[in-house]
C-alpha cells in the first residue's frame, strides 16, 4: 500500500526543501525562500545535510506515529525535511560505520532548541528496540526533561521556556542498537536567577510549579504562601506563564522523579529544600551602628526548619563571618560583622549554592539511573542556551555567549573551513570560499597571553583585589582597555564595554562581574549546611574544611572556559551533524514573521556562505578502504575481495553502476561524491543485494523449520493410531495442512465463528445418518469447538429457492465424550457427544484427531478417549415420534484399497484390504535424502496444488456440487503424484539448472540504473552461463491441474496451460518449458498434445 506525507497532499508547492538548489544565492533569497514554507506550516528546510528549523509558535501536526514509521530508514530525499529525517541518519550512521554521532543545536533563544532536542530523543526512543530494561532507560532519558526542565528553565522576555543551563545528553547504545544507557553534562547554571530577575521574567519554573500543584497539607508542612509573598519571585511582578499549566507540570516533575528512582524521602526534601530558599529570600537586614542585624527575628525560625539548622546559628552566619588572620607565622581565627550589603550577599550566596548543588544532585542521579560499565556506541544531543541580547547585559550573558560563539566555531571548523581545506589536502580541484571565521572573537575571550584574553584579565583582577563591589569592577574596566581595547572586535563604553560576536555586537553592563566570577561561598555557610539533621542535605556539601587551601580558587570563568573546550573536544571526536534553529519574531505568536529579525539571523548563522561551499562542494566522502567494504558486494570482482589497489577497487564499483564522471573524484585517500541522489543509488543496490540474499536464507530456513514442525507433527499423530489401526500407504507420510477448505475465500462459511477465531482444522467430509445415506458436510475445528455446516434450499423470502449455507451441528469441547475408529485402513470416525453420535468419513482423520485431542486436553485439563474396534455401536439423532436408537457398523477384510459400503437395516458393513501394518511410523527425512527422495512435501502445499491425492471410497458415491470442495474442477487424479518411495532421480538435471539455481534470485524488477547495473553484473559473472541455443518445436502437453513449484527446480502451471514437453521420466518427475524457464513438474497433471 503507498504511504502518503502530510506535505503530498497539498498540491502547491512551497519554496525550495533544499536551499542549495535556490536559483539566487543571497540573504534575501534564504529569507524569501524560508519566509514562504514558514507561511505555508513547513518549519523545516534543507542545506545539504544541515536542516534549518523556524520555531512555529504552535503545535504542528507532524510528529505522530506515521511520520516516525514514514522517516524511519528512509533516505532524506524520498520525504520532505523533517527533524526525524536527520535524527533517523544520525542513528543509521551509528549503526552502519560503528562511530558515534552528535547534533549541535544552535540559535538564538526562544528558536525552538529545546523541544527539537525533545523530538529527537522521542524519535529515537521509537525506533530502537530492546526489552524491559532498555524500556527503563528510555524512560529515563524522557523523563530527564521535564525534571530538568522545571529546576533549569525560566520564562524570559525572549522565551517563555528558556533553557537557563547548557546539557550535552549522551544516549547510549549497544552494539545492536538498543539504547542502554546514558549521560548528562550541565554547564553553568543561571544561579543568579534564584535571587534576582529583570522585569517581565520569572523565577526558575520548580517555584511557581511548588505552589501551584501541592496539596494543602504539603503547603501548611512547607509554608507555602501566594508568590507576591516571596521576595525572591516578587521583583519582577510576573507569575504565570501564556500556555503553561504549573499544576499539571508540578505532577509530571514528581512523576520524572519516581521514574529515575529518587526515593520518597529526598524527594520531600528537596522541595523542603526548594521552600527553604523562597523562606530565606525573605530574611531582612537594617543597619544598626555600621552593622547589619536581621529585621524580624521570626522570619528566622521556617527556613532553619525546613534546612534542619539552628535558627541561631542561622542568624549568627549571615551577619558575620568568620576570617582567618596570619601575624608573625601564626593564624588566628578572628569574628567579623557583615554590614547590611555584605549580609544581604551571604544571604543570596547561600540561596544560590543550595539550589546550584541540588541541580547537580538531580542531574547526577539522572546519570546514576542511566549509567553503563562501558562506552560502545552513542548519539549526542546538545541543548544550551541561546544567544541572547537584553536590555542589561551582565557577567550571565557573557558566558552564554562565549560558549554560542565556540559553537559556531566548531560549526565553521567543520562545514566551511575543514571541508575547503580538505579539498586541498586531497588535490580535488576547488575554488575557495571567502567566510568569517569567528576564531579572532573566542581568542578575544579565552586567550591566556599575547595578548590575554577578557577571561584572564577578568580573573587576575579577582586575584588581587579582595574587596567586593564597584571597585574591582573599576579596575577590571581599566585593565581590559589596556589589555584589548586596541581590538577590533572590542569597544569601551560608560558603564562597561562591547563585545563585536558573529551575531551582532552586544554591550555588557561591568556592574557585578568580579563578584559573580569569585563565586565564593564562605566556610561559615558550609560548615552550617554540614551540620544540618538531614544526611542529604549534608551529603550536598561535602568540602573538607580543614584542608589548607593553596593557589587560587576556580572562578566561574575559568571553570566555563574549561567545560566548554571539553564540550568542544567531545563534540570533535564524533560524527557531527546541524540544526540551525531560527526564531521569526519576538511576539512568540504564530505566522508573525519578522523581515529584519529573520535576515540578522541568516546573516549571522552563515547560511549564504554555507550554501555556496555546498554547491562547489561534495556530499559525500569515504576512505577508500572504506568505501570498497561498504560497496564490495555489489561486483564479482570485489566481493569477497578485491585484489589489487584500493583506489582501483573503488574506480571499478563506480563504473560498475554507470556513475557519470562529473559526479565524482578521487583524492588522494578519499573518494569524493557530489550529489547525494548518487550515493542513493549505491544504497539501493546494496539493499538489494542483501535482500535478495536475505530471501534465499529466509527461503531455506523456513523450509527447515516447516519440516521439522511437520515431522513432528506427523509422529505426534502417528502415535495416536500406533498399534491400534493400520495405515494407508499414501497418507503416513504426508505434511499436515490444517485447511483443505481454504476458508480464506470463504466469507459464507466464515460466518458462523467468531471475528478472530483461529482455525485448526477443515474438511469437506462425508456424514452419514441412520439409513448410512452420505451427506457432505464442512467439518471446522477451532479452539471453541467442532462446527459441522451443511446446505439447504431457501423455503420462503426474496432468497427462496437459492442453497444457503446453515450450520447444522455444533459441538462443545465438554460435551464429547469419545472418538471410535475400526482397526482397519478406512477413513470412517464416530465423534461420541452426550446427545447423540455422528458418523464420518474424512481422508485426514489422523490429523483431525490429532489436533482435536490437543485441543480436548487444553480445554478439559483431561485425554480424549479413542477407542479402536472393529464392530462400532453409535447413537442416533432421536427424530419425531421415533426412538433415537443405536446403529452398528461392521468393518471386515476385503480387497483393495477403496472401502466398500454395503447397508442392512440397523448396520453398515464394510470391507476393505490391508492396509500398513498398525506398527508404521512416518519415516524421518534426513537432509541427505531431502533432494531425491521424491516430491516429499508435496502435500504440505496440496490446497495450491488441488486437491491431495489420496484414495477416497466408495467411488460411487453421488457427487455433491454444493460443497467446499477447493479447485474441485480441476482435482488431480487420485494418485497425483509419483509414489512417495520412488527417487526424481536418476532425475538428470536440466540443460540450465545449475544456472538457474544460481541466478534466479537476481531476477527482480528491473530499475534505472541499478537494473542496468544488475544486468552487468549477470552478465560478468564468472564463467559466463553459456545462452540456451533456440530448440526447434517439440511434443507439447496441457495442464489439467495447477501446480506451484516447491523448489528453486520446478516450474509453475495453471489449469490449460500449453507447454514444451522436454523430457519424459520413468520417476514420474516429467521435465518441461514455460514462458523461457526448464523445470521438472509432475507428469500425472498434464495430458500430451
Amino acid at each position: 500500500m503507498a504511504k502518503y506525507h502530510w506535505q503530498s497532499q497539498n498540491v502547491k508547492q512551497s519554496g525550495v526543501d533544499d536551499m542549495v538548489l535556490l536559483s539566487k544565492i543571497t540573504e534575501e533569497a534564504i529569507v524569501e525562500n524560508l519566509k514562504k514554507r514558514y507561511m505555508d506550516d513547513y518549519i523545516f528546510t534543507y542545506i545539504g545535510p544541515v536542516l534549518i528549523s523556524v520555531n512555529p509558535f504552535k503545535q504542528m501536526p507532524y510528529f505522530t506515529e506515521r511520520e516516525i514509521e514514514l522517516y524511519q530508514g528512509a533516505a532524506q530525499y524520498e520525504n520532505p525535511p523533517h527533524i526525524y529525517a536527520l535524527s533517523d541518519n544520525m542513528y543509521r550512521n551509528m549503526m552502519i560505520e560503528g562511530e558515534n554521532q552528535c547534533v549541535i543545536i544552535s540559535g538564538e533563544s526562544g528558536a525552538g532548541k529545546t523541544v527539537a532536542a525533545k523530538y529527537i530523543m522521542g524519535y529515537i526512543s521509537k525506533v530502537s528496540g530492546g526489552g524491559s530494561k532498555v524500556q527503563h532507560v528510555k524512560d529515563i532519558i524522557l523523563q530527564s526533561n521535564p525534571l530538568l526542565e522545571a529546576f533549569g528553565n525560566a520564562k524570559t522576555v525572549r522565551n517563555n521556556n528558556s533553557s537557563r543551563f547548557g546539557k550535552y545528553f549522551e544516549i547510549q547504545f549497544s552494539r545492536g542498537g538498543e539504547p542502554d544507557g546514558g549521560k548528562i553534562s550541565n554547564f553553568l547554571l543561571e544561579k543568579s536567577r534564584v535571587v534576582s530577575q529583570n522585569e517581565g521574567e520569572r523565577n526558575f519554573h520548580i517555584y511557581y510549579q511548588l505552589i501551584e500543584g501541592t496539596n494543602a497539607q504539603q503547603k501548611e508542612g512547607l509554608g507555602i504562601m501566594t508568590p507576591d509573598y516571596y521576595n525572591y519571585l516578587n521583583q519582577s511582578g510576573t507569575y504565570k506563564v501564556d500556555g503553561t499549566d504549573d499544576r499539571k507540570e508540578y505532577q509530571d516533575t514528581m512523576e520524572a522523579m519516581q521514574v529515575i528512582g529518587i526515593p520518597g524521602d529526598i524527594q520531600t526534601q528537596v522541595l523542603q529544600i526548594i521552600a527553604g530558599i523562597l523562606h530565606l529570600g525573605n530574611i531582612s537586614f537594617i543597619e544598626a551602628g555600621n552593622y547589619a542585624q536581621v529585621e524580624s527575628t521570626d522570619l528566622l525560625a521556617f527556613p532553619a526548619y525546613l534546612l534542619g539548622i539552628d535558627p541561631t546559628r542561622l542568624q549568627d552566619k549571615l551577619t558575620s563571618r568568620k576570617m582567618d588572620s596570619k601575624w608573625a607565622g601564626k593564624t588566628e581565627s578572628i569574628n567579623v560583622t557583615l554590614n547590611q550589603e555584605q549580609a544581604t550577599y551571604t544571604r543570596d550566596a547561600l540561596a544560590k549554592a543550595l539550589y546550584a548543588r541540588l541541580f547537580d544532585y538531580l542531574v547526577e542521579a539522572i546519570n546514576k539511573a542511566i549509567q553503563k560499565p562501558h562506552e560502545e556506541f552513542s548519539i549526542g544531543v546538545l541543548d544550551i542556551y541561546g544567544f541572547e541580547i537584553f536590555q542589561r547585559n551582565g557577567f550571565e550573558q557573557f558566558c552564554i555567549n562565549f560558549v554560542n560563539e565556540k559553537l559556531q566555531q566548531i560549526f565553521i571548523e567543520l562545514t566551511l573551513k575543514a571541508e575547503q581545506e580538505e579539498y586541498v589536502q586531497e588535490g580535488i580541484k576547488w575554488k575557495p570560499i571567502d567566510y568569517f571565521n569567528n576564531k579572532i572573537v573566542c581568542d578575544l575571550i579565552e586567550n591566556k597571553l599575547n595578548p590575554p584574553g577578557i577571561m584572564s584579565v577578568l580573573d587576575d583582577v579577582c586575584a588581587t583585589m579582595h574587596a567586593k563591589g564597584e571597585g574591582a569592577d573599576g579596575t577590571l574596566l581599566q585593565k581590559l582597555q589596556a589589555a584589548v581595547g586596541a581590538h577590533e572586535h572590542f569597544n569601551n563604553w560608560n558603564s562597561g564595554f562591547v563585545i563585536h560576536h558573529y551575531a551582532g555586537k552586544v554591550s555588557y553592563d561591568i556592574n557585578g562581574f568580579c563578584e559573580r566570577n569569585r563565586d565564593v561561598l564562605f566556610p561559615d555557610l558550609i560548615e552550617l549546611m554540614q551540620n544540618s539533621d538531614y544526611v542529604f542535605i549534608q551529603s550536598l556539601f561535602p568540602e573538607n574544611l580543614n584542608t589548607d587551601k593553596k593557589g587560587r580558587p576556580t572562578t566561574a570563568s575559568s571553570k566555563i572556559k574549561r567545560q566548554a573546550n571539553d564540550l568542544v573536544n567531545t563534540l570533535m571526536k564524533c560524527t557531527p551533524h546541524y540544526i540551525r534553529c531560527i526564531k521569526p519574531n519576538e511576539t512568540k505568536r504564530p505566522k508573525d514573521w519578522e523581515e529584519s529579525r529573520a535576515k540578522h539571523q541568516v546573516e549571522y548563522l552563515g547560511l549564504r556562505e554555507n550554501i555556496r561551499v555546498r554547491r562547489a562542494g561534495y556530499a559525500y566522502r569515504r576512505v577508500f578502504n572504506k568505501f570498497l567494504m561498504r560497496y564490495a558486494i555489489l561486483t564479482a570482482e570485489t566481493w569477497p575481495c578485491w585484489r589489487g589497489p584500493e583506489q582501483q577497487g573503488v574506480l571499478h564499483l563506480l563504473r560498475s553502476v554507470n556513475m557519470d564522471n562529473d559526479q565524482y573524484q578521487m583524492g588522494r585517500t578519499k573518494v569524493f561524491v557530489k550529489n547525494p541522489e548518487s550515493l542513493f543509488l549505491l544504497e539501493e543496490m546494496r539493499e538489494r543485494k542483501f535482500d535478495t540474499f536475505a530471501r534465499i536464507i529466509q527461503k531455506s530456513w523456513r523450509r527447515f523449520i516447516a519440516r521439522k514442525k511437520y515431522e513432528q507433527m506427523r509422529e505426534e499423530a502417528s502415535d495416536i493410531l500406533y498399534n491400534s489401526k493400520e495405515r494407508r500407504k499414501n497418507s503416513i507420510n504426508r505434511n499436515f495442512v490444517g485447511d483443505y477448505i481454504g476458508l480464506e475465500q470463504k466469507p459464507e462459511l466464515r460466518q458462523f465463528l467468531a471475528k478472530r477465531e483461529r482455525v485448526d482444522f477443515s474438511d469437506s467430509v462425508n456424514k452419514f445418518d441412520r439409513r448410512f445415506k452420505s451427506i457432505k458436510r464442512d467439518l471446522i475445528l477451532t479452539p471453541k469447538g467442532i462446527y459441522l455446516i451443511g446446505r439447504e434450499k431457501v423455503k420462503k423470502g426474496p432468497e427462496k429457492g437459492q442453497i444457503k449455507e446453515v450450520l447444522k451441528r455444533k459441538m462443545e469441547f465438554g460435551s464429547i465424550s469419545g472418538v471410535s475408529l475400526s482397526t482397519r485402513q478406512d477413513d470412517f470416525f464416530i465423534l461420541h457427544e452426550s446427545q447423540y453420535d455422528s458418523l464420518l468419513e474424512s481422508t485426514f482423520k489422523t490429523e483431525f484427531l490429532s489436533l482435536l485431542s490437543k485441543r480436548y486436553e487444553e480445554v478439559l485439563k483431561r485425554k480424549l478417549s479413542i477407542s479402536f474396534n472393529d464392530r462400532l455401536e453409535f447413537r442416533v439423532k432421536k427424530e419425531g415420534w421415533g426412538g433415537g436408537g443405536s446403529r452398528v457398523v461392521a468393518f471386515q477384510r476385503g480387497q483393495g484399497d477403496l472401502a466398500q459400503l454395503k447397508p442392512g437395516g440397523k448396520s453398515l458393513n464394510v470391507t476393505i484390504g490391508d492396509g500398513l501394518p498398525k506398527n508404521s511410523k512416518p519415516t524421518r527425512k534426513s537432509s541427505p535424502q531431502h533432494h531425491g527422495g521424491g516430491r516429499k512435501n508435496f502435500a504440505g502445499n496440496a490446497h495450491q496444488n488441488g486437491r491431495a491425492n489420496f484414495s477416497r471410497g466408495p467411488a460411487n458415491q453421488p457427487s455433491d456440487v454444493m460443497y467446499s470442495s477447493p479447485h474441485r474442477q480441476n482435482r488431480p487424479p487420485n494418485a497425483a503424484l509419483p509414489k512417495l518411495g520412488s527417487q526424481k532421480a536418476p532425475r538428470p538435471p536440466s540443460q540450465n539448472q545449475y544456472n538457474q539455481r544460481n541466478l534466479d534470485f537476481l531476477n527482480v524488477p528491473d530499475q534505472g540504473m541499478s537494473g542496468k547495473q544488475r544486468k552487468r553484473s549477470i552478465s560478468q559473472r564468472p564463467p559466463p552461463a553459456p545462452k540456451p541455443q533456440p530448440r526447434p518445436q517439440g511434443p507439447q502437453c496441457r495442464a489439467l491441474y495447477q501446480y506451484t513449484g516447491q523448489d528453486v527446480d520446478e516450474i509453475t502451471f495453471d489449469v490449460n496451460d500449453i507447454f514444451d514437453l522436454v523430457k519424459e521420466d520413468p520417476s514420474g518427475w516429467w521435465t518441461g518449458r514455460i514462458r523461457g524457464k526448464e523445470g521438472l513438474f509432475p507428469g500425472n497433471y498434464v495430458e500430451k498434445i
